[in-house]
């Protein structure tokens, strides 16, 4: 039975006898269909590294846009459907939301094969990229409803965290499958690149459509496997009344700060490294970047149910002033060892981060506010996809180096350490959390 009439995860009986099982259910179904999600979103962090040598021509510029275009509608699509789990239904929606997927998946596949296809086609497509971004709102929002209170921080970090893993899957996978025509006559001929005065065979398509199968498998999984909540049904109005609360607008901010930081690096990260250390190949360890924030998200999350989300979202944020400024001098000391090292330790807290701000909201808003607030503030912080490689860009362009960009973030994680701070961990703060 898809739809569920009653539905209270915080009495005790309900959910050791049956609210358990159901909710896991829900959320190792969700879990799947959050990280393919991201795969798409991300998919241009690899392809448009990958383009220019498969007989394009772009600029620098262009392929920072490319990268960024999926931020930027991925990020207005959260707004959408930060309220649509409650009209349409978790269940409903998933699978709607996954098998939309398939439209820039086969669309870039197919772009891709032909060198003549224009700028302007590209762009369509990095915004379509944007529907895999917008269902982090939706996800996120959804699973929220099915876990009492106690345990949301780890339940969402779960869903968050290892769906944020789909960023560095699509930058671990893709370099791997595009060596090879694994898909036969049916994936199309391959594209010639020149490496030392050798050709070599790569089929780009291929970091496309290697996810159509999973999106239908994921997609058929939700159909059979998840539920609709009846006790989570709301109008559009009545999720608009987040809107008045002043800690929405705080949180917005606060999250900015984390996730932003995390999706937009991941996205320019790639880029980054093939921009400021020549002779390095990026697709070789810009991948392990993500991984490490996305699998720090869960431990954000918990950490924020036993010691406190504010704490813990501090003392990541006041890391990650370090590592932005070790990132910095090594960037400019040409030593990608410890560049990269500090890149990672700035993924881990980031993502930490993530995790622990998302684990405040579930004690800051009651279940009906939260999942709207969840996914609007979700909708604000991945804005950060677009205006972190776009702040690169900028930075690059006008100075030669990314550093000013990323003295431009410090100042950012300074003020949300007083923010912080003041609304939500010292010791006469407004919700204590």
């Amino acid at each position: 039975m898809y739809k569920l009439k009653t539905w209270n995860p915080e009495d005790p009986i309900f959910w050791e006898q049956e609210g358990k099982k159901i909710a896991n259910r829900n959320l190792w179904i969700s879990v799947p269909a959050l990280l393919i999600s991201f795969c798409i979103w991300m998919l241009w962090s690899v392809v448009a590294v990958n383009l220019n040598s498969a007989g394009f021509s772009f600029s620098a510029e262009q392929l920072f846009n490319l990268a960024a275009l999926p931020g930027l509608s991925g990020a207005t699509l959260r707004i959408f459907y930060a309220f649509v789990v409650p009209v349409f239904g978790g269940r409903n929606w998933t699978v709607i939301s996954t098998a939309s997927l398939l439209i820039p998946a086969i669309g870039i596949g197919y772009a891709v094969q032909d060198t003549t296809t224009s700028y302007t086609t590209m762009v369509i497509l990095a915004v379509l990229c944007g529907l895999g971004g917008g269902n982090f709102a939706s996800s996120m929002g959804n699973i929220n409803f099915f876990f009492p209170k106690k345990q949301k921080g780890t339940a969402l970090g779960i869903n968050g965290g290892l769906g944020n893993v789909g960023v560095s899957v699509v930058q671990f996978v893709a370099p791997l499958v595009i060596t090879c025509g694994i898909f036969g006559s049916m994936g199309g001929e391959p594209q010639i690149i020149m490496n030392g005065g050798v050709g070599k065979s790569i089929w780009l398509q291929n970091a496309a459509f290697i996810w159509i199968i999973p999106i239908v498998l994921i997609t058929v999984a939700a159909f059979f496997g998840m539920n609709n909540l009846e006790t989570a049904k709301a109008s559009v109005r009545e999720q608009f009344t987040i809107f008045k609360c002043k800690h929405m607008w705080v949180m917005s901010f606060i999250y900015t700060i984390a996730f932003g930081s995390f999706i937009g690096y991941s996205a320019v990260f790639p880029l980054l490294i093939k921009f400021q250390f020549s002779g390095i190949n990026p697709l070789q360890y810009a991948f392990l970047g993500p991984l490490v924030g996305a699998l720090s998200r869960p431990i954000g999350g918990w950490a924020a149910d036993k010691y406190g989300g504010a704490r813990v979202s501090f003392w990541s944020i006041f890391v990650m002033i370090g590592a932005t400024l070790g990132v910095i001098f090594f960037m400019n000391h040409h030593n990608f060892i410890a560049f990269f090292i500090m890149a990672l330790i700035l993924f881990v807290t980031s993502g930490a981060a993530s995790g622990s701000t998302f684990g405040m909201l579930s004690k800051i808003f009651n279940p009906k506010e939260a999942a709207p607030a969840i996914g609007f503030i979700s909708a604000v912080a991945a804005y950060g996809a677009f205006f972190v490689p776009k702040a690169f860009g900028w930075s690059t362009q006008a100075t030669g180096s990314p550093s000013m960009a990323l003295y431009g973030f410090i100042a950012f994680y300074i003020i949300s350490l007083f923010v912080i701070y003041h609304y939500y961990n010292r010791r006469d703060a407004e919700i204590k959390c």
